[in-house]
């Protein structure tokens, strides 16, 4: 029978353990671990398998939590709260112009797309320790990751560029003008250039902040070389205000002058020039220099004025000096100086102005005294005769002699006869006499000349003077040999000169301390000229001698010439007969005792023939010859 055997219960009895304690401890740590590793891998898993696509607790963009959120809601969240790009304000100005944008017309704005993509990045990147790392460390404390935007420089430079556009300003040099003789300004401009790099420089310092701002603009302005030129506008408008008139300084009979220059024609001889240095431009405006200088060059010559020492006659009376000519002052036209006084004064708005000349005086003025010239007495006087002369002779002896009347010759200076007489002319009131020209006598302008030239010349003999320069006559002259009573004496032979301006002269030295002054008188009833020396004698003495005419040669038969213009029956005598003949004149000037000097005055008189006209058909007599200069 199958009966249910109650077994009673024993006690069980554990059995011994084969370990030791210390393996029982180990192993139950490692069940341990285990199991915490376990668990550790379940929980994250878990972790991370809820929020799948979604961004981790705990992480933030510029302070707005994202938690939980999927990119795209992040993204919109972002967006939402991130409003900078679009109601920020970015303010530009220049002076009192201002010109605002907002951050995104400046391309500047979010980045939501990649931030978003870095906060879901966060504990999915890197190794497993470096993700429950950023897990935790982000649901423990958070991670809050900085908002990313971009920025396209040159959106904000073509809005630069637009406002520059409105500021920026060429450089406009200011100029002149004269129309006709309106003169027309325009001023000039300060150029403006907007510096777009450093407002560039500036804005990105600004949107990094993501607050409001202003940034003032930096404009370089430069000012053009001559910004204004108003002022010498106005020099020209006074330069052409008037008539320019040029005249002479104190301006006696025959001078020339005034000259008057039209505004019309100082308009064209306006300059306006451009100058520049280290310190900036400007126009400078005045007459033109070449204009000016052509006009004065032009003119010059008839300002030229020699000077002339005052002429004077010896009163014997008071022995003092009468004046009888006043001096002249020298005078010449100063180009170089009336230039630049023309010039400066017409750009100060003068319109007369007077020239400049530069004035020498004379050796010898009006107020020169016998004591300071040294004259003192009279030291010779010679005098010769011209009986028989035409008037026309007389008249060119009175005109030439009056031209040394009073004349001075300073101490140790050679004189020159021709420079004293200067142009023998009609026009200088000389006439026609007869004179010697080549082998002929003529009919010429200042036939008698001759006999001033011959008395100087034995004044100046006679009183000691060294003769520097002394041409004879080609053959006797009566007229040279004459004498007081109108007879002729042969020992005056060879003491004639002639002078033939410019060519033939005659010059003597004054070669002492002293002022020489000469007097020449015409007695015209006597037929007497009469040739003074006025200084102080040093004592010297002439002693002379003459070989008389030597060698005489009688003259040639005479020659008989038919004159068309002539009427038959008549005969003219146009030439005289004269003896060839040689002379030597010796002079010695001693003084006290002493010889100064000694000369010989050599002459070679050509034999002259005696020549006739006459008219055609006449029958040819023999006349009798008469002798006429």
């Amino acid at each position: 029978m199958n009966d249910l055997t109650v077994i009673p219960s024993q006690r069980i009895q554990p059995v011994p353990s084969r370990y030791s304690p210390f393996l029982q401890t180990l192993a139950t740590m490692v069940i341990g671990f285990s199991l915490f590793l376990l668990l550790s891998s379940l929980i994250p898993m878990g972790y991370q398998y809820a929020y799948r696509d979604r961004i981790f607790p705990g992480v933030a963009v510029a302070g707005i939590d994202l938690s939980g959120m999927t990119p795209s809601q992040a993204a919109v969240r972002l967006q939402q709260a991130l409003r900078y790009p679009q109601v920020g304000k970015i303010a530009f100005n220049d002076g009192q112009q201002v010109w605002v944008a907002k951050p995104s017309e400046l391309g500047f704005s979010l980045d939501a797309r990649t931030v978003v993509q870095a906060a879901y990045l966060v504990g999915r990147s890197g190794g497993l320790f470096t993700r429950f790392s950023q897990q935790f460390q982000a649901y423990r404390s958070g991670i809050n990751l900085p908002p990313l935007f971009t920025w396209d420089e040159r959106v904000a430079q073509r809005y630069l560029e637009s406002i520059a556009a409105q500021i920026d300003l060429p450089i406009i040099e200011a100029t002149i003008q004269v129309n006709g003789v309106e003169v027309v300004v325009n001023s000039g401009q300060v150029g403006r250039k907007t510096d777009i790099p450093q407002a560039l420089a500036a804005l990105r310092t600004q949107l990094a902040s993501l607050t409001d701002g202003i940034i003032p603009l930096v404009v370089i302005e430069t000012p053009p070389v001559i910004l204004d030129a108003s002022e010498q506008a106005e020099i020209a408008r006074r330069i052409l205000s008037a008539p320019l008139v040029i005249t002479v300084p104190d301006a006696a009979e025959g001078d020339p002058g005034p000259w008057t220059f039209s505004p019309e024609e100082l308009a064209n001889m306006l300059v306006i020039e451009r100058v520049e240095n280290e310190q900036g431009g400007r126009y400078q405006v005045g007459l033109d220099t070449a204009s000016l200088q052509r006009f004065l060059l032009e003119v010059a010559p008839a300002f030229v004025r020699f000077p002339v020492n005052a002429r004077f006659i010896f009163n014997d009376d008071t022995r003092q000096l009468d004046l009888i000519q006043p001096a002249v002052i020298g005078r010449t036209l100063n180009v170089a100086a009336s230039l630049q006084k023309i010039k400066e004064l017409a750009v100060a708005g003068e319109h007369n102005i007077a020239l400049e000349m530069d004035m020498s005086p004379p050796p010898v003025t009006d107020q020169a005294t016998a004591e300071s010239l040294g004259i003192r007495e009279l030291v010779i006087s010679y005098s010769s005769y011209f009986y028989g002369s035409s008037t026309e002779r007389i008249q060119n002896i009175q005109t030439a002699s009056a031209r040394f009347h009073g004349l001075l010759v300073p101490p140790g200076a050679s004189f020159s006869m021709a420079d004293a007489l200067g142009d023998v002319s009609l026009d200088n009131g000389y006439a026609e006499a007869l004179i010697i020209l080549g082998d002929r006598t003529i009919k010429g302008v200042g036939g008698g000349v001759c006999q001033v030239s011959t008395t100087l010349f034995r004044t100046a003999f006679f009183g000691g003077y060294p003769i520097l320069e002394r041409h004879p006559h080609a053959y006797r002259v009566g007229y040279y040999e004459q004498t007081a009573s109108g007879g002729y004496d042969s020992k005056l032979a060879g003491l004639d000169a002639t002078v033939f301006v410019p060519v033939v002269d005659f010059r003597f030295q004054n070669d002492t301390p002293y002022w020489l002054l000469m007097e020449t008188y015409v007695n015209v009833s006597a037929r007497r000229l009469t040739w003074k020396f006025y200084s102080t004698s040093d004592g010297r003495q002439v002693s002379w001698k003459t070989t008389g005419p030597q060698n005489v040669v009688k003259p040639p038969e005479p020659l008989y010439e038919e004159n068309p213009s002539l009427p038959q029956g008549t005969i003219k005598q146009v030439d005289w007969a004269a003896e060839g003949a040689d002379i030597t004149v010796e002079r010695t000037v001693t003084r006290d005792g002493q010889v100064l000097y000694q000369d010989t005055f050599v002459t070679h008189y050509l034999p002259w023939r005696a020549v006739y006209q006459y008219g055609p058909g006449t029958e040819i007599p023999t006349p009798e010859p008469t002798e006429e200069d």
